[in-house]
């Protein structure tokens, strides 16, 4: 018998409310439709049981409630205000002061993950946040490097203390992408339990969830919203809202410009955006790289277009990451922004930074 049955993938985490559309996108709910994932454990089967039902909802708060380990004995803030971490604001480029795209927000003892970039765990125990588990992680969408880290966070904090399954939501195929990654360390995980290290058995275990457009986890005065970004040929990219008592936040993802997050960004604290220099952008001399040009109008946004578009959101904050450069230097691209006409404030992400 499941443990928790009656529980639709269509809910949002931490409420029983129905899902909410996104901002500007009176359909866009329809978009995407979230799928059951066909992972180990599905959203609504996280354990067995006979008799007994608990609500997901009370799971996933309970789940930080842990003793939460970090890492070198920091302490880890668990005031009730909300702050954004930047983990990783590279790019593919394997630059060694910019660890793959994460971010984490922070409210209390509850620790949100979006995207899982090369890196991600080493900047995680960097950043004095504990190293053996999320509340949950959230993907924007499945590009190898805002996925990379993936590996890392599902099995280093398994082996430095996770007991309970590890919660991820993303776009249609991340249940696959868990599986392979479960199937590959199947080895790793039989030694670790099996043998004389004795590692916690079952702490391995992912619940999967994915998701479209909407509200997917709102609780305790949080919500997180999934809203639904252009980003070429993904059939589904997203952007995400966080709502706070105190204060509102746009991760952008990966995107082109899209009506959806752009009406989300209005009037938020602080917004969170890819951005590639317009200058620069030609033709690059390799197999197929006449198309490069083309590549990034369908998948990525102008430093001017993103310049127009926060004109137009009026986010308090723009922070600019996974900037495509191209040669160029963030002077140039934060000119682009002002070109495209925002006049406010504009930083370019470092790892670690807080905001």
């Amino acid at each position: 018998m499941p443990l928790c049955i009656g529980i639709t993938p269509a809910r949002p985490w931490g409420s029983l409310a129905g899902p909410a559309r996104p901002w500007g996108s009176p359909a866009a709910s329809m978009r995407h439709k979230p799928q059951e994932s066909p992972t180990v454990l599905r959203a609504a089967r996280v354990g067995v049981g006979t008799g007994l039902c608990i609500a997901f909802a009370s799971a996933l708060l309970a789940a930080p409630a842990n003793a939460q380990r970090l890492f070198g004995g920091a302490a880890f803030d668990t005031s009730a205000v909300t702050r954004l971490i930047v983990l990783g604001s590279g790019t593919p480029v394997p630059d060694p002061e910019r660890a793959g795209p994460a971010y984490a927000v922070t409210h209390g003892r509850r620790v949100f993950l979006f995207d899982a970039g090369a890196g991600v765990m080493r900047r995680v125990a960097a950043a004095k946040l504990p190293i053996d588990g999320f509340t949950a992680v959230f993907l924007t969408h499945l590009h190898s490097d805002h996925t990379l880290g993936l590996p890392d966070v599902i099995h280093t904090t398994w082996v430095m203390g996770r007991s309970t399954p590890l919660r991820v939501l993303g776009p249609r195929g991340t249940a696959a992408m868990v599986d392979h990654i479960q199937a590959a360390w199947a080895e790793d995980i039989e030694i670790r339990t099996e043998g004389t290290e004795r590692g916690r058995r079952g702490g391995h275990r992912v619940s999967v969830r994915e998701i479209g457009a909407g509200v997917v986890y709102d609780s305790a005065g949080i919500r997180i919203t999934a809203i639904p970004v252009t980003h070429g040929s993904w059939p589904v990219a997203l952007g995400f809202r966080i709502d706070a008592p105190d204060r509102s936040i746009v991760l952008g993802g990966d995107a082109a410009p899209s009506p959806a997050l752009e009406a989300a960004a209005r009037d938020v604290d602080v917004l969170v955006h890819e951005v590639y220099a317009s200058t620069r952008v030609a033709p690059e001399k390799r197999p197929g790289g006449e198309l490069w040009p083309q590549y990034l109008r369908e998948f990525h946004t102008s430093d001017e277009e993103l310049g127009a578009i926060a004109a137009r959101a009026q986010p308090k904050t723009l922070v600019l990451s996974h900037v495509l450069r191209m040669g160029g230097t963030m002077d140039e691209v934060v000119a682009g922004i002002r070109r495209g006409g925002f006049r406010g404030t504009v930083v370019v992400a470092k790892d670690l930074d807080r905001y």
